[in-house]
């Protein structure tokens, strides 16, 4: 029996963890603050959005968009400004490439 709360306390874990974010409408609803940059290496993260709920990553840049805020784990708002933002985000081609240039920033998306 403890075997089996174990698992799922596990379990219900990981789903806390997964990068399902919601893009707001306004500014002030945001939990972070994101631009889109024209380079790779302009990034802090390269983010690679998934099909699926269940293929978010754990903070790796796999990103799954909700339908509802309510869903998410991290409500985003994509500011015009490269200076407006909290964190500095590049749409990658590949689930591979996808990751964390900037280590420093992780804690954002936590």
């Amino acid at each position: 029996m403890k075997k089996l709360i174990f698992f799922c306390l596990l379990l219900f874990s990981g789903f806390l963890s997964a990068q399902k974010v919601y893009s707001v409408n306004y500014e002030s609803q945001a939990d972070v603050k994101v631009f889109v940059v024209d380079y790779e290496s302009q990034a802090d993260l390269k983010v690679f959005k998934v099909k699926y709920e269940s293929q978010a990553g754990k903070n790796d840049g796999k990103w799954f968009f909700t339908d509802y805020e309510s869903q998410a784990k991290k409500k985003i708002f994509f500011v015009k400004y490269e200076s407006q933002a909290d964190l500095k985000i590049y749409f990658v081609d590949y689930e591979s490439q996808a990751g964390w240039r900037n280590s420093s920033k992780q804690q954002l998306m936590y």
